[in-house]
């Protein structure tokens, strides 16, 4: 899978996630993790950071869901962040 594909299949369930009720959405994030996690030797230094900043986001609202904490405010970080880097995974 290309970093591009991994990325926009990151950004596409996180989509999908921000709409479930909050157990489901931590387990769809759940399984985003080995995704965001591995980092592509394709991958420039500015995408990779930006990889960085979608896992961490996306492990933010993760361990709010976790916590049964609100989560609201931090879905559009996480979804931000995932979008740049599927926009820096394009430039390659």
């Amino acid at each position: 899978m290309t970093e591009q594909e991994k990325a926009q299949r990151v950004l596409e369930t996180l989509q999908a996630a921000e709409a479930a009720e909050p157990k489901a959405a931590l387990a769809m994030l759940n399984g985003l993790m080995e995704l965001v996690r591995s980092p592509s030797s394709e991958e420039s230094l500015e995408a990779d950071e930006a990889r960085s900043a979608a896992f961490l986001s996306i492990c933010e609202v993760g361990k709010a869901l976790h916590r049964g904490q609100p989560a609201e405010p931090l879905w559009a970080g996480a979804v931000a962040a995932t979008e740049r880097w599927v926009a820096l995974s394009r430039r390659r």
